[in-house]
């Protein structure tokens, strides 16, 4: 069970992280829809695992490996926008999250 202080920092960096990809994916991965779908941060608040959902890509995973080579780059946005709301900018790791993948392969099983 999370703390609402864990729920907080993560809705936050949820947040924060969607607006960062919104204006500056283009610039940095291309053609890119990248949305954040879910922020699980740690109890000591020092980690948040990011969940991050990409669309139109053919191989997601290269995506994935291109945001975390720039996850430094990620977290130094991130801290310049909630650095006045938390003590600890949280060390970001990303991870790819294919329910949505999953979901449309359950509702083509459905159809058949």
């Amino acid at each position: 069970m999370d703390s609402t202080r864990q729920l907080k920092v993560s809705r936050l960096v949820q947040k924060e992280l969607g607006t960062i990809f919104q204006k500056d994916s283009r610039m940095l991965f291309g053609p890119v829809m990248i949305t954040v779908t879910n922020v699980r941060v740690s109890p000591d608040l020092g980690v948040a695992k990011v969940y991050v959902s990409l669309f139109p890509v053919k191989d997601k995973e290269a995506v994935l490996q291109q945001i975390k080579t720039k996850t430094i780059e990620i977290r130094k946005a991130l801290a310049d926008q909630i650095k006045k709301q938390v003590r600890i900018i949280p060390n970001l790791m990303f991870f790819l999250d294919d329910s949505l993948d999953y979901a449309e392969h359950i509702d083509e099983l459905l159809k058949k």
